[in-house]
């Protein structure tokens, strides 16, 4: 019998992103009942929903909206209200309160840093739910302290944040995106052919895992 294929998860984010991180649980809910979870690679790459926000500064989320869509601050706590009640069915206990809007840049630049050690989805996770559940703001001090708690060392966290370390890596990453025509995220590429765009329902990352999966060559 010949071995099941192997399926290549790329998924473009911001940790700011409150649909990435709902997209992220639907898709592991997906993978919890997917026969071949085992052979499926997840990577993690680098998107900015808004690139133009200084870096080192931070406003709160919902002054950052309201310029951003121009409606008032009270419209935009009714559509981060609908997107706090998905996240819930998700498990997810957004504060939109406390959430700050930044450039995520240096967030990610850390995630690629995570990634030489291994921990590149535990970055990853670790950064969405201090942006978005905790309400942090990720300026050099706290994004240190969050990558040694999941165990990229403090020495080297403060080192590439200090320089340009890993910028190609994030530029690089968000070239991608836009050469696969990603407007938005998140973003699923799979096996490098298929494409799923937004946080779809887990039935819709099921159905793309199996179709991936059936077509990619056996190795």
């Amino acid at each position: 019998m010949a071995e099941v294929a192997g399926v290549l998860v790329e998924i473009w984010s911001d940790i700011v992103c409150p649909w990435c991180y709902i997209g992220k649980r639907r898709l592991e809910t997906a993978l919890g009942t997917f026969e071949h979870a085992g052979d499926v690679e997840i990577v993690w790459r680098s998107f900015q929903l808004d690139p133009s926000i200084p870096r080192g500064t931070a406003e709160p989320v919902y002054d950052a909206l309201a310029k951003k869509f121009g409606g008032s601050k009270q419209q935009v706590k009714a559509m981060t209200a609908q997107v706090a009640q998905l996240a819930e069915a998700e498990g997810l206990h957004y504060d939109f309160d406390h959430a700050v809007s930044m450039n995520t840049f240096d967030a990610h630049r850390l995630i690629h840093l995570a990634k030489t050690h291994g921990l590149g989805a535990a970055a990853h996770e670790r950064l969405m739910r201090a942006c978005l559940i905790e309400g942090a703001t990720l300026d050099t001090p706290t994004l240190v302290r969050l990558g040694a708690e999941i165990g990229v060392p403090a020495a080297a966290a403060e080192r590439v944040l200090a320089g340009d370390d890993h910028t190609a890596d994030v530029e690089a990453d968000i070239r991608q995106a836009r050469a696969y025509g990603a407007t938005g995220v998140p973003f699923f590429v799979l096996n490098q052919a298929y494409g799923v765009s937004g946080a779809q329902p887990a039935e819709v990352f099921l159905q793309a895992l199996r179709t991936a999966s059936e077509a990619a060559p056996a190795r």
